[in-house]
């Protein structure tokens, strides 16, 4: 008879745990705050991360006229970085900020993102979706087109339709917990300040 062996219970319960674990981990008000502010301690930074950006390898994205990735938007900026004098500098900034790393404060920043877009989409998600059909159609009719630029046109919409669904399947729970943040986050990246 096999026996259960009772100094691997913990590990099984644990192994059983993790995916919930995962699952439950929520935005908190403070992640949110510490996110928001690293932002802005970021702002002061943007002219040394433009002219960074300019040595980046465009991603697939940023050469065919698709929109990158909205769901990892942080998070493939982070990657991109990587052996850059300036991931250094933002590493110290997230830690600052309480973050672990700069890969945990990108993977924080894409669940943000996507909960924001989602918030500022919110009723108008059925409007633009049947002005996107419109516009799909009216490339698909345009007899001025060469089927390249269609195409051309049809990749671009199929990014910002891909991006509106990534921003749909944001969990209420962080949408609920950033929308008392909105105002804050908007200030953060306020591009004409």
């Amino acid at each position: 008879m096999n026996r259960f062996s009772p100094a691997l219970a913990p590990l099984l319960l644990l192994l059983l745990l993790a995916p919930f674990a995962a699952q439950a981990e929520t935005l908190t008000d403070q992640t949110i705050r510490s996110f928001i502010s690293s932002l802005e301690t970021l702002q002061g930074m943007e002219s040394e991360f433009d002219e960074m950006t300019e040595d980046f390898p465009a991603e697939k994205g940023e050469r065919g006229g698709e929109m990158p990735d909205m769901s990892r938007i942080f998070s493939s900026s982070i990657e991109r970085m990587k052996g850059h004098d300036l991931y250094n500098r933002l590493e110290d900034v997230v830690e600052q900020h309480g973050f672990a790393n700069p890969e945990s404060w990108a993977k924080t920043g894409d669940r943000i993102f996507q909960a924001w877009s989602a918030l500022e989409m919110g009723e108008q998600s059925n409007t633009m979706n049947q002005e996107m059909a419109k516009a799909m159609e009216e490339i698909n009719n345009n007899p001025h087109m060469s089927e390249a630029q269609k195409q051309q046109m049809r990749d671009m919409m199929g990014g910002a339709m891909s991006a509106m669904e990534t921003a749909s399947n944001a969990p209420e729970a962080d949408k609920r917990a950033l929308r008392p943040h909105l105002d804050a986050l908007r200030a953060a990246t306020d591009s004409d300040r």
